[in-house]
């Protein structure tokens, strides 16, 4: 965050603003939690902080293409963003490793989905749920739609390219596939007794 907000500072094209509130997990929507998962992780529930398959699809794609394709799990984004530092090193990957291990031996994943949506960012310096429905749609996160929750998750991760406010036909197809998984998981995630999610590619 302060990274971020030097960021801003620096450019006259940008905004400085730090927008973040911190809530509890019973006011975080249900429906915003099943969106980042359905977007981003949906192995979330079964694995202990890496999707090894992910991994392997994503250095297949990576030798072949010129976009690179990442693999990181929901675990991964909260270590890299609570404990480092915005980079590709492999210094940071290795600290990122670490970090994640810890954080799914020692955090419950309700835990780890709690820290993960109040620091994610979700607009340039927008952290956090919360502060992204007051934002984006004047409401507590709470409230937040199926259809609102998926626009959220579809920014994710480059919510500095993908703006949920002025969302382009990218996002807004990556919101309707969005929308398409949850209806698939059945519209809820259980962190007490993980399930195995349907999963289309």
């Amino acid at each position: 965050m302060v990274i971020r907000w030097f960021e801003q500072a620096d450019d006259p094209d940008r905004e400085t603003r730090w927008r973040k509130d911190w809530v509890s997990f019973d006011a975080l929507s249900p429906k915003l939690q099943l969106a980042v998962v359905c977007a981003e992780d949906q192995e979330f529930l079964e694995h202990t902080g890496f999707d090894f398959n992910a991994i392997e699809k994503a250095y297949q794609h990576n030798k072949r293409g010129r976009r690179i394709r990442g693999a990181s799990t929901i675990s991964q984004q909260t270590a890299k963003n609570v404990f480092l530092w915005p980079s590709r090193s492999w210094i940071r990957k290795g600290l990122e490793v670490y970090f994640t291990f810890l954080i799914e031996v020692l955090w419950s994943k309700e835990r780890i989905m709690t820290v993960y949506l109040n620091v994610i960012e979700f607009g340039d310096g927008i952290y956090g749920a919360e502060a992204a429905a007051q934002h984006y749609f004047k409401k507590n996160a709470r409230n937040l739609t199926t259809t609102e929750a998926a626009l959220l998750a579809a920014v994710l991760p480059n919510p500095l390219k993908r703006n949920p406010g002025k969302p382009s036909g990218i996002v807004r197809r990556r919101q309707q596939w969005i929308i398409s998984q949850m209806r698939m998981w059945g519209g809820r995630i259980d962190f007490e007794e993980p399930n195995t999610p349907r999963k289309s590619n």
